[in-house]
């Protein structure tokens, strides 16, 4: 079995949406990316790090779906980073209220010693410098995913250009390619962005869908229509875990397999948006996973004849 090394957040978040509001609860990058990837029966690492007020309970859970959590590091005497934020009636904007990095700030993570040679990486959002120090871990993957946002994309430039050299995919929604290609269309942006590193660049369009391209090859999947969405928070990360999953479980990182895998990225995302949080992706099972696969090809599939 091929074996997936996850490095990301595991936190502490804080919603309101216009259906309600939570406490703190279960969140973070890496948590969203573990629960979807376990849909695969992967052999699965998380690399993060907790304060000691992060509850026992939580780790299990992620070891109950099959995660190794050997390389989360408990700092017992500091605190869980954590996120506070409010979205609007479009639930497609959202306001920060709150981030408190805590431990986040001084993460170096380590990968333990019997995932080194892990076939696929994913690298969450986070600094540069914390990504490549993972890469830098790593024997020889065949597949390294990257995950950035327009922060990074202001602050550390040149760190973020050095690791998009050893990364093959790269998962952003649109804005984030127009900003790091400095192009309008797209398809320019992508193509601009795949002269960068990346072989195979993934645009994420939120409720549109998301777009794949590779070469002069493109591939559009969209995005189940759902009556409610609840709150979407770690959609993306959701989108990206169903992804790694698939191909670390298929073992088939070609251009073909990863259309096949971007469908169950979009299926597992349109779960987690149901609830708050993670609630959603903790009581998933397989069977609705796989209805959910066959409304997507009811959606895309159809004959056509030109006269």
């Amino acid at each position: 079995m091929s074996q997936l090394v996850i490095v990301g957040t595991v936190a502490f978040d804080a919603i309101e949406t216009p259906f309600g509001k939570t406490d703190k609860i279960l969140g973070g990058a890496a948590t969203f990316i573990g629960l979807a990837a376990a849909n695969y029966h992967v052999d699965g690492s998380i690399v993060s790090v907790v304060g000691g007020d992060f509850p026992q309970s939580y780790l299990d859970l992620l070891a109950d779906k099959g995660m190794d959590c050997k390389g989360i590091e408990v700092v017992k005497d500091g605190k869980t980073f954590f996120w506070a934020g409010k979205y609007h009636n479009d639930m497609n904007s959202r306001d920060t209220l709150v981030t408190e990095l805590n431990v986040l700030a001084d993460f170096q993570p380590v990968v333990p010693e019997n995932y080194r040679d892990a076939e696929v990486v994913l690298l969450g959002n986070l600094h540069p410098d914390v990504q490549m120090s993972v890469v830098d871990q790593m024997t020889a993957p065949k597949l390294v995913i990257l995950d950035t946002m327009n922060f990074w994309m202001e602050h550390t430039w040149d760190a973020l250009i050095q690791v998009l050299v050893k990364v093959d995919v790269i998962s952003i929604n649109d804005e984030e390619a127009r900003q790091l290609s400095g192009e309008y269309s797209l398809v320019r942006a992508a193509k601009k962005i795949q002269t960068m590193g990346p072989k195979y660049v993934i645009i994420k369009k939120g409720e549109h869908g998301a777009l794949l391209f590779h070469k002069e090859e493109v591939f559009f999947a969209p995005a189940l229509p759902l009556e409610e969405v609840f709150d979407p928070t770690g959609a993306g990360d959701t989108f990206a875990g169903g992804f790694a999953g698939y191909l670390t479980q298929t073992e088939d990182y070609s251009f073909e397999n990863m259309k096949k895998a971007i469908v169950h990225g979009s299926a597992l995302a349109s779960f987690c948006v149901e609830k708050f949080g993670t609630e959603r992706l903790q009581t998933l099972k397989r069977d609705e996973l796989y209805s959910r696969l066959q409304q997507f090809k009811q959606l895309t599939q159809f004959d056509i004849e030109l006269h």
